[in-house]
């Protein structure tokens, strides 16, 4: 991983009923970040159905490449995932630049943000 890598862990919690929809949306998301967006390295979705959520991590090579996802894919995706379910929490694991953290608390993500100290890839 290098020095500038972000990822980000979060959460997004279906009304009843609307957790197939939320999959949905998530796979137009996903397929516009792998077309539209060449520096988010990975995205990942995982379902609960028992606490009717969808877990996603995304990865990104650098901070450029999250705000490119803040202000496009995310951006227009928002709207309609905020109708059907409860974002958060969102935990951003990287050096975010003050401006994206300030960006992500606007949207009321109920982000936390933590800088890189130790670890290995294999």
């Amino acid at each position: 991983m290098s020095g500038n890598h972000i990822t980000v862990v979060y959460k997004w919690t279906a009304k009843p009923g609307k957790l197939e929809e939320l999959k949905s949306i998530y796979a137009q998301v996903t397929e516009a970040m792998e077309k539209n967006e060449p520096d988010a390295v990975a995205v990942h979705c995982y379902v609960s159905e028992k606490d009717n959520a969808l877990h996603v991590r995304d990865e990104f090579k650098d901070a450029a490449a999250l705000d490119l996802h803040l202000s496009t894919t995310a951006q227009s995706h928002f709207p309609q995932l905020l109708a059907i379910a409860a974002p958060g929490p969102f935990f951003f694991f990287g050096d975010v630049p003050e401006d994206l953290q300030q960006a992500t608390e606007q949207m009321q993500l109920g982000a936390e943000f933590s800088t890189h100290v130790f670890g290995f890839d294999r």
